[in-house]
């Protein structure tokens, strides 16, 4: 396949400069920030098959006020670590759990720790984060149960509990935003607080299943560095590289084959390193992974400008596949769920990473070989080598501990993956509409008929 005859007309470099112009003010948007907007207390519920891990954030003053365990803004670590047992004794004495028959729930409080000053509309607040442990007795139903708790509104009248749960693999529930399932507070007529009724919907495995799978979409999805590292590997597939340059092409079917063993060795690679990281239950620290990331998607950038490894980019994806898939296992190790919940999980999840990235692959590929055929194709896969290694570097450095905003900018890119999909879309049915008109153009030539001179060309031969 030869290149284009023709340059870029003014109506295609229009609309690049609409498609980068878009992309740059969607990688330039930052999400709104998230906070409390009162002072309340906050019990977060993650519902197993046979137990309930919890989490409660408690303000600290109102905490401090109802408990007599002072926690203020001068509290150190130390002094939290020495006043444990206290708030240990304080809480026992206030969370009661119970079935519908009255049977009572093992309540084991871990882990504590008190975090920053949160702002909010009426000034600022530090939090008390306790990790705790809920246990149905024998026969007991997870599910369901009754929840007696008046820790600090015992005290303070005016404060209030939510309750949400925040995840629940068995009804499908596996994201990160909680749903509210109660508010505890006093009754102002009786001035009592009476338990909670928590009582969730039956879940099943399908129901587990399918919100992995679309977990692992959402996922891949927001996951901006994992889709960088695939496309700026695809994106010198149709080149040929000549020594220490990219020089020439390799026709349509070559590339389109190059393209497919590329993304096969990454989904593969991926998707070793996620079942034996998942099934191990390994501890995998996560920087050091992010780290490996970020690196490789430097490593693919500067292979798209010089070749490093021409004709060896399959092997790399798959390399670098597998520090791509102990990351997707960190989001599945942060669920505790059960083998057969892990099996069902994993399947499930790397199912939505596939269809997704598939359907990236599929996007991107008409332009990805259109572009290769313009003349002035080394400067625009150059500008993406270029501004792909720039976000890598911000990552890069953001991962080793010093924050950029390159980094903030291509974070921003992932909250925004909606638009980004339709501008793809936009590009590979023009670049299809290119290539299909170019092609039509070189299968037409006009058929010229040769006279005798003196002939009237207006009177029919013969």
């Amino acid at each position: 396949m030869n290149r284009l005859p023709i340059s870029p007309s003014r109506a295609l470099r229009t609309l690049a400069g609409i498609v980068l112009t878009v992309t740059a003010a969607l990688l330039l948007a930052a999400p709104p920030a998230a906070a409390h907007p009162m002072p309340h207390s906050v019990l977060l519920l993650d519902v197993h098959e046979t137990s309930v891990s919890a989490e409660l954030e408690l303000p600290a003053g109102d905490f401090s006020r109802a408990s007599g365990i002072t926690l203020d803004d001068s509290t150190t670590a130390e002094e939290l670590s020495e006043r444990t047992p206290a708030i240990r004794r304080y809480l026992a004495a206030h969370v009661h759990l119970t079935t519908r028959q009255g049977k009572a729930w093992s309540v084991a409080f871990g882990a504590m720790a008190l975090g920053r000053t949160s702002q909010t509309s009426t000034g600022t607040y530090r939090e008390l984060t306790v990790r705790a442990t809920l246990t149905p007795p024998a026969g007991g139903d997870p599910r369901r149960f009754l929840l007696d708790y008046d820790a600090v509104v015992h005290q303070v009248v005016t404060h209030t509990v939510l309750v949400s749960v925040r995840q629940d693999w068995a009804a499908g529930k596996v994201a990160d935003s909680a749903t509210q399932v109660g508010v505890i507070r006093i009754d102002p007529r009786t001035m009592t607080i009476a338990p909670l009724t928590v009582n969730l919907e039956s879940g099943s495995f399908w129901s587990g299943t399918y919100a992995m799978f679309r977990l692992g979409a959402h996922h891949i999805l927001e996951g901006t560095d994992h889709l960088l590292f695939l496309l700026i590997l695809l994106l010198p597939a149709p080149l040929q590289a000549a020594g220490r340059r990219w020089s020439g092409l390799v026709t349509g079917s070559v590339a389109v084959r190059r393209i497919a063993r590329t993304t096969l060795a990454f989904t593969l690679g991926h998707s070793a390193a996620l079942a034996v990281s998942a099934f191990g239950r390994l501890d995998i620290p996560a920087q050091p992974v992010e780290v490996f990331i970020a690196l490789s998607i430097l490593v693919g950038a500067v292979h798209a400008m010089r070749p490093l490894f021409p004709g060896h980019e399959a092997v790399v994806a798959g390399v670098f596949g597998l520090g791509h898939g102990l990351a997707f296992s960190l989001t599945l190790a942060e669920m505790n769920l059960s083998t057969p919940q892990l099996a069902l999980s994993l399947a499930g999840f790397n199912l939505g990473i596939e269809c997704v990235q598939l359907l990236l692959v599929l996007l991107a590929l008409p332009s990805l070989i259109l572009l290769s055929r313009l003349r002035r194709h080394s400067v625009v896969r150059s500008a993406c080598a270029a501004l792909t290694a720039c976000a890598a570097l911000g990552w890069l450095l953001d991962r080793l501990g010093l924050a950029n905003p390159v980094a903030r900018a291509a974070d921003g890119a992932g909250t925004h993956t909606s638009q980004l999909l339709a501008v793809l879309a936009t590009a590979a049915l023009l670049a299809t509409a290119w290539m299909t008109t170019a092609w039509v153009s070189s299968r037409q030539s006009p058929v010229r008929t040769s006279r005798p001179a003196g002939t009237d060309p207006s009177r029919p031969s013969g």
